[in-house]
This record gives C-alpha cells, structure tokens and sequence, in this order.
C-alpha cells in the first residue's frame, strides 16, 4: 500500500500541525499534554495522529518555527496507530488507551451501539450466536431495525424466534445492565474485530485467484511460483475450488443444493470429475439426478468459459453459506478438523 506523504506545509489544517507537534514532541512533554485534554479532545487528535502517515523533514522545520519551540526530534516523522498508542499509555491507564485506540480503528460511530450498527450482519450474527437470547436480545433492541432484521435472518430460526419472544417480553433495561454488557462488546467483540479486518494478504489473493478462469488463473499462478515459490504454496493451500467441494458433508451438499441454481448446476456438472458428479447425484433423490443428468446430455456441448463461470458461482455459493455457518467445510488435512 503507497503510503501517505506530507510535503506540502501550506496544506496543513490546525488539527494536522497540532498531531505533527505531538509526534515531534518527547514522550514525557507529550504525555504532559494529553493529561491535561478530555476524552474527546484526544480522540480527535488522535485519529489525525494515526492517519498522518509520512512527514517530509521540511514541514517539521518550517512548524519549528511557526510554534517557536525547541523539539527533540526532528526530520521525517511516521504517525501510526502503534506511535499514537504508546504515546497515550505514558500518560492514561490501558483501559482509557484501548477504548481510545478501539474508537479510532473500530467501525464508525460514537456509541458502540452506533459501531454495531456498521458490523456487517454476517459478523454480528456470527458472534451472537454463541451468546444467551436475552443477552442477543437487548443487543438487537439497541441498534437500528432494519439491521437487527438482518442479523435475524442468519439465525437459526428456532433460536431466533426465541430472541424474538424474548424481545417482546422485555422491560426497560437497567442502566447498569446496559453499561456492562456495552462494555464487555467493547472488549471481547469490538477489539477482537479491528484485528480481524487485517486481512491477511495470502488469503485475499486466493479468493482472487479463484475469481479468474481458468487460463488467468493459471497464467499468474505460474508467475508467482516463479518469483515466489512459498506465497505461491500458500495461496494453493487456501484457494477453494470445484473440486475441492469432496471437503463439504453429505449434509452440507443438501443444503448446497436447496440454495442454488440446478440449470447452473447441471452446466458446472459437465466439467466435473466423476467423483464431484457422484458427490450430488448421491446427495439428490433419484428423480432429481435423473433430470439433472438428462439436462446435461441435452444441452450437447459446453463453452468451457461456461462451465467454470457456473462452477465459480457454485464455489462463491457454497463459501456464502460457509461464512454464516449453515454448512462446514473440512480442512482437507484432516477429516476430523473443521472450519466454520
């Protein structure tokens, strides 16, 4: 990722020059000075702090002397979210720093029920899952409907009507129920989260991989293994292809097939190796293979730009239901290790 460079000192907002004079300043006299701001005060210098990326040494000199003071550092300064956080502990305790450093990296919003409101469904209703219906429920009657609507949706249903009815019978809630439990999704979710959203390269370039045809992907694959043959091992390991579906249950394939497309289907099949056809004709009634196979003998010759763009919406389908846990796809290493 390029990083941000400031050269330019007639740009500067007062906000940016105040962040490039914290950075510039010792730890102590910085700490001074972040002792004497309240919460919000920091929180907004601190969000320019994180963000400044690179400052020419220019720039410091020509802030030297608009704010006529001696700094010990000078030259090239790189604000980061680990600088501004270090910079926060020498002078607040870890718990003020961490809820400071979550409100800057976390999603956005003021209150952390405005931040739940910006945590994809699929997140949120990932993590409720595991938590008690009255807990999920006061958490869904916080944030906006439309949302709680959604995060329902990925619910299993007998659960989720649970939280329903639970929702309905709720009173007002205690104030010092509500700051606990804002507290604890402060900790546990909200931190475990900005952590999470740092994707790991190797993963991203798989699911690119797996976005291209066939040719391409290859192509590229080829050139990686050439410049880098151990990325190239990795982004193998974790690309899921067609085949790779023997990895899902016998269970998982019913549940594959109640939610795709059986024209796209039974044009994916044509290009499958025996064992992925055997894999959901045994998984369908005998009437439903029997049509699947007289469609494929019907439609004669495929493209084989076909057959991979109706494989890829198979695999895209099959990771979509993986991600919300309606279906488990095995390791590969192991047939008793799971990944949900």
């Amino acid at each position: 990722m390029k990083q941000n460079v400031i050269d330019d000192y007639n740009l500067l907002s007062g906000q940016q020059k105040a962040a490039i004079l914290m950075m510039s300043l010792d730890e102590e006299k910085s700490a001074a000075l972040f002792a004497l701001m309240d919460d919000e005060e920091i929180k907004e210098l601190s969000v320019i702090m994180a963000s400044l990326g690179k400052v020419n040494s220019n720039v410091v000199e020509q802030l030297f002397a608009e704010f006529s003071e001696k700094l010990n550092s000078a030259g090239t300064l790189i604000g980061t979210y680990e600088t501004t956080e270090r910079l926060l502990s020498k002078s607040m305790d870890k718990d003020r720093v961490a809820a400071i450093m979550e409100e800057i990296r976390g999603p956005a919003g003021r209150t952390m029920w405005d931040k739940l409101g910006n945590v994809n469904e699929h997140v949120l209703a990932n993590y409720l899952k595991n938590e008690y219906p009255q807990t999920i429920a006061v958490i869904l009657s916080k944030i906006k409907p439309e949302h709680a609507a959604k995060v329902i949706a990925l619910l299993p249903e007998n659960f989720a009507m649970e939280i329903i009815m639970r929702m309905l019978r709720m009173d007002s809630v205690q104030k010092e129920v509500l700051d606990g439990l804002e507290k604890t999704l402060r900790k546990e979710f909200m931190s475990n989260l900005s952590k999470s959203t740092r994707r790991d390269s190797h993963e991203l370039i798989a699911d690119i991989f797996n976005s291209l045809d066939r040719n391409t992907e290859a192509r590229f694959m080829d050139a990686l293994e050439d410049r880098n043959p151990e990325s190239a091992d990795r982004v193998k390991s974790l690309m899921f292809t067609f085949e790779d579906l023997v990895r899902v249950d016998s269970q998982g394939i019913q549940v594959l097939l109640r939610n795709i497309d059986k024209d796209k289907l039974a044009v994916a099949l044509k290009g499958a190796s025996e064992t992925i056809k055997e894999l959901f004709f045994n998984n369908m009634s005998s009437r439903a293979g029997k049509i699947i196979k007289e469609d494929m003998e019907a439609m004669g010759p495929v493209r084989l730009r076909d057959v991979e763009e109706a494989q890829l919406y198979v695999v895209n389908a099959t990771k979509e239901l993986s991600n919300s846990g309606e279906i488990v796809i095995s390791e590969g290493k192991d047939s008793d290790e799971l990944v949900y």
